[in-house]
C-alpha cells in the first residue's frame, strides 16, 4: 500500500482583525477577562461579501503553489467545514467550478474542530489505495456570521475566528509521509458543544420561533468540553506514538486544534513537554474549528518549526464529541 505524503500546505485569514479592546464595545467583558480564559488576543473575521469557500480557494491556491501542482491535476476535494456557504450543497463543488477543475469527485465532511484530521484520513486511504493521486483537502470556516456579539453570548463570540488551511497529498516515494490517522467519537456528548437549528428534528427546520428561542445561536459546556478536551489530546497523541513506535524524543512538534490556550497548556503538562513543542497561534487568531491545524501547520513549516524528516503529530478535539491524531513524517 502506497504512503501519502503532503507535498504542499497553503493557508488564509481575512484582512479584518478584531481585537479584544473591539469586543468591548459590544458587550460586558475585558481584554483581562478573555485572555484569563483562552489566551486569545485578537482574531480575523471576514468582511460582508467572505464565504467559507472563498477564503478556501486562497488557501488551495498556496497550496497548489507550494506543490507545484496545477488545478487541472486535482483528481479530489474533500472540504472540511461547518460553516459552509449554503445548506446544501456542499462547499467543495464550489472549490471545484472556482479553480476550474472539470468533473472531479467534491465532497464536504462535517466533523467540526476536528474537521481536518477526519478529512486527513479520508484523503489520506484515496491516496493509499491508488484510487487518486493528488487530492485536495480544505479545512475552511467562516464562524463569525453564526456568533451573537453581545453580553449574553460572550462565552462562545470571544473565542472564534475565521480563515482556511489547504494541503495538497500524492502518494510518497519515500519514507515520509501520512504514517497513521486515529479516530474517535463520543456522541453523548452531543449537547455539550452543538448548534441545534436549522435542523430536520423540526417542523419546518427553520422558523421564527426557533431563532426566538436561541437555538441558532451555538452553545458550549466549557466546563465539559474543557475537561474532556484535556484528557482526550494526551490520549490520542500517545495513541499515534504507540502506533509507530515513536517516543516524545522522536517527534519535533505537536500541532493540536487551536481551541483555547489553556487547554494546550494543560496539555503539554500532562504529556510532559514543554510549550515549544506544542504550537500555538490561537492567541491571534483564535479558533477557526476545521481550519486552525492546517493554519498553524502552514505557520509552523514557513516558521521552521519542522523540515524534511522530522516527524510531526496532529490532534484535534471538538463537537460530537469528535477527537483525532495522525502522524507525519515530513
Amino acid at each position: 500500500m502506497i504512503r501519502s505524503k503532503i507535498r504542499g500546505i497553503g493557508h488564509a485569514v481575512p484582512d479584518r482583525v478584531v481585537t479584544n479592546a473591539d469586543l468591548e464595545k459590544l458587550m460586558e467583558t475585558t481584554d483581562e477577562w478573555i485572555v484569563e480564559r483562552s489566551g486569545i488576543k485578537e482574531r480575523h473575521h471576514v468582511d460582508s461579501d467572505t464565504s467559507a469557500s472563498d477564503l478556501g480557494v486562497e488557501a488551495a491556491r498556496n497550496a497548489l503553489e507550494m506543490a507545484k501542482v496545477k488545478p487541472e491535476d486535482v483528481e479530489l476535494i474533500i472540504f472540511c467545514t461547518i460553516s459552509s456557504d449554503y445548506f446544501f450543497p456542499g462547499s467543495a463543488v464550489q472549490i471545484q467550478e472556482k479553480m476550474g477543475m472539470k468533473n472531479i469527485g467534491a465532497f464536504d465532511l462535517r466533523a467540526a474542530c476536528s474537521g481536518f484530521v477526519y478529512g486527513l484520513s479520508v484523503a489520506d486511504q484515496f491516496v493509499r489505495t491508488g484510487a487518486h493521486k493528488t487530492v485536495l483537502l480544505i479545512g475552511a470556516e467562516v464562524q463569525s456570521v453564526a456568533l451573537t456579539f453581545d453580553t449574553e453570548h460572550r462565552d462562545m463570540a470571544v473565542l472564534f475566528g475565521d480563515g482556511a488551511g489547504a494541503a495538497v497529498l500524492q502518494p510518497s516515494d519515500d519514507e515520509s509521509g501520512v504514517l497513521s490517522t486515529h479516530l474517535h467519537s463520543d456522541g453523548k456528548h452531543l449537547q455539550d458543544l452543538w448548534l441545534p437549528a436549522p435542523g430536520s428534528k423540526y417542523r419546518p427546520f427553520m422558523s421564527k420561533k426557533l431563532i426566538d428561542d436561541g437555538l441558532h445561536t451555538p452553545f458550549m459546556n466549557g466546563r465539559e468540553v474543557f475537561r474532556n478536551a484535556v484528557t482526550r489530546f494526551p490520549e490520542v497523541i500517545q495513541e499515534a506514538l504507540d502506533h509507530n513506535s515513536l517516543s516524545m524524543e522522536d517527534v519535533a512538534l505537536i500541532i493540536p486544534h487551536q481551541a483555547n490556550l489553556r487547554i494546550s497548556q494543560a496539555v503539554a503538562k500532562r504529556i510532559g513537554v514543554g510549550m515549544d513543542k506544542v504550537y500555538s497561534n490561537v492567541q491571534k487568531l483564535g479558533n477557526t474549528t476545521a481550519a486552525s491545524i492546517p493554519i498553524a501547520m502552514s505557520e509552523a513549516l514557513s516558521e521552521g518549526k519542522f523540515g524534511s524528516g522530522d516527524n510531526i503529530i496532529l490532534a484535534a478535539f471538538g463537537a460530537g464529541f469528535t477527537w483525532g491524531s495522525a502522524a507525519i513524517r515530513w
